[in-house]
């Protein structure tokens, strides 16, 4: 007997493995994987179950968590083993002076999973910080150290999520001492400055719970995976055809970050729309989350993130990209 993923992940479903395999440490998190891996059998690498939708049925599946914890200090550099919760290795950050992840604060899942997204908010993303990972490569079994050169960052994207499979043990990161940068984007969003690393994180925390982005047992608007989406980015010409009102970032490129949330809300869909009795359904708090309001099943929550991308679709001719990594469909 096994535990199903639907107690396992933030969004609350997903079916029961065939095997559910606990890695307390680096070691063992190597051990089940190759052990895993030589079988030939499907398997997961699972976190804290925050960017997770599973399906129903998973009964081929080995899941190896990662429950390895520990934090090694050196200066502003630190090493973070896979299974430390993510926020709590925020709020470490915080309390020790250092700068650079303090605007993630709240993200939900492990520091091992924080590349795999590459996880930001609020202008600062992992990949200004992580400075190499451990990585055991599948299916050799080889363990080598990929510098931040190495790992493909992009937005809401590495080499994890494009085909380089394996298991991540540690990552490290470089924080800095002092003041933090300026983040024109909460700055924006609260309609302040914040200067210090502990006020980043207080606003940070008090901006997302708002928006059910911070796991409540009492709020069923915040059991979902966060945002469903990312924001899309298209070319400057395309983005003169939405209304000027659209919330819109220039990158660097020249090309134009879009709001996935103001295009889903704009498609007609408003917050906490839902497909007939369907239990699963649109935030009624923030747009851009899916959310289980109670028993929704893995193709409920996948069946209303299809229905969102065809009304977007055909409201505004762009596809969006779903964030969190769907499992078993």
């Amino acid at each position: 007997m096994t535990t199903p993923l639907s107690e396992l992940t933030t969004m609350q479903v997903g079916g029961t493995p065939a095997e559910l395999l606990e890695a307390h440490s680096r070691d063992q998190l190597i051990e089940f994987a190759t052990g895993v891996w030589a079988t030939g059998d499907d398997w997961l690498v699972l976190g804290g179950g925050s960017n997770i939708v599973a399906a129903d049925d998973l009964s081929e599946l080995t899941v190896i968590r990662t429950l390895n914890r520990g934090i090694d200090r050196d200066g502003t550099r630190l090493r973070v083993q896979a299974g430390e919760n993510w926020d709590e290795f925020v709020s470490f950050t915080v309390d020790a002076g250092l700068t650079g992840v303090e605007a993630l604060s709240g993200i939900p899942g492990s520091v091992g999973a924080a590349p795999v997204q590459n996880i930001g908010a609020y202008g600062q993303e992992v990949a200004d910080t992580i400075t190499r990972v451990e990585f055991v490569e599948y299916p050799s079994g080889e363990i080598r150290v990929l510098e931040n050169s190495e790992l493909g960052f992009g937005y809401r994207d590495s080499i994890f999520k494009r085909g380089c499979q394996g298991v991540i043990t540690w990552v490290e990161f470089e924080l800095s001492e002092g003041s933090p940068a300026r983040l024109d984007r909460l700055t924006q969003a609260i309609g302040r400055e914040v200067s210090t690393p502990a006020e980043i994180r207080r606003e940070v925390l008090a901006t997302r719970a708002a928006k059910g982005m911070v796991l409540d047992a009492n709020d069923r608007d915040t059991f979902s995976c966060g945002s469903f989406f990312t924001n899309p980015i298209v070319s400057e010409g395309f983005s003169l055809g939405i209304p000027s009102e659209a919330p819109r970032w220039l990158q660097e490129d020249g090309s134009v970050k879009l709001s996935a949330a103001w295009l889903i809300e704009n498609s007609g869909l408003r917050k906490g729309f839902s497909l007939g009795a369907s239990k699963a359904a649109i935030s009624s708090k923030h747009s851009l989350a899916i959310t289980n309001r109670g028993g929704a099943s893995g193709e409920e929550v996948a069946e209303l993130a299809r229905f969102i991308q065809h009304q977007v679709s055909n409201r505004w001719g762009i596809n969006l990209v779903p964030e969190p990594n769907l499992i078993g469909f």
